[in-house]
Formats: structure tokens, C-alpha cells, sequence
């Protein structure tokens, strides 16, 4: 059957199968790595996408340059992007860029982290946490 993917960079609906996730899957449009150690930076129109299609928790971080919380927790939210990959998805939002997420998500503060997971909101925290923070909080979202 598969696993459903939207590629962050493109937006293009993949299924993967789930014995190939372990070797670095690529978008069948675009070539880019669908489950990355990294956190992607993504457009308001691709996280509707894959929030809605994604089979894998997809972890977003609501941020903004102006905030100095939100670029304190940049590098630990990358940090635990790598001890979660293949687990769930993390993916950063520029709320100044896309501000109707402000209030697609109802978002009163950032920074903030929201997990989506078949096709709905699962869990939110906001503030500015450590990565052993992050991996704790994300952790079991693959299997809910």
C-alpha cells in the first residue's frame, strides 16, 4: 500500500513503500529528500497539503525572525530533527511570511510547535524548549 508523503519542497503527493522509507526516499517530481534530518522550510499552501495527506507525524515550528526565542530554538528544533528521522517530519513556517496561519492555527505566541497527524492536530506546545524537550514531546506520535 504505502506511505503517503507531500514533498516540502514542491508540494507533490508521493507513496512511498514502506519497506523503501529506510533509503532516503526522493519526490518523484522534484528529486528532493522526502524524509530529511533537517528541518524543511515550507509555504502555508504545502502545510495544508501535508498536514491533510502526510501518513508520518509532521512536526511544525511557527516562528519568525524578529523573535529572539524562535531563533534560540532554531537550532535545537534541527537537533531533534535528526534524532526523529524517519519517526515524523519537521518542518519550519515564517508566520510573517504566511501570516494567515496565525489564524488558520490559532496561533496566540510563537514560538510554537504544532503536530499534525492523518489529517488533524494532534498536540501543540508553545515557548522555546531544548531538543531533549522537543524529542521527548514528539516521541510516540509515529505510532498514535
Amino acid at each position: 500500500m504505502g506511505v503517503k508523503l507531500v514533498c516540502l519542497v514542491c508540494g507533490q503527493g508521493n507513496r512511498i513503500p514502506e519497506a523503501k522509507l529506510e533509503a532516503g526516499p526522493k519526490c518523484g517530481t522534484c528529486g528532493a529528500g522526502l524524509l530529511q534530518d533537517q528541518p524543511t522550510e515550507i509555504s502555508f499552501d504545502v502545510l495544508e497539503k501535508a498536514a491533510r495527506i502526510d501518513d508520518l507525524p509532521l512536526i511544525v515550528d511557527f516562528w519568525a525572525a524578529w523573535c529572539g526565542p524562535c531563533k534560540m530554538m532554531g537550532p535545537e528544533f534541527a537537533k531533534a530533527s535528526k534524532v526523529q528521522k524517519g519517526r515524523a517530519r519537521f518542518a519550519k513556517l515564517n508566520t510573517e511570511t504566511f501570516p494567515q496561519a496565525g489564524e488558520r492555527y490559532q496561533i496566540r505566541g510563537i514560538p510554537l510547535l504544532i503536530a499534525f497527524r492523518g489529517g488533524r492536530e494532534v498536540k501543540r506546545q508553545a515557548g522555546a524548549i531544548q531538543a531533549a524537550q522537543i524529542v521527548e514531546w514528539s516521541s510516540g506520535l509515529d505510532r498514535a
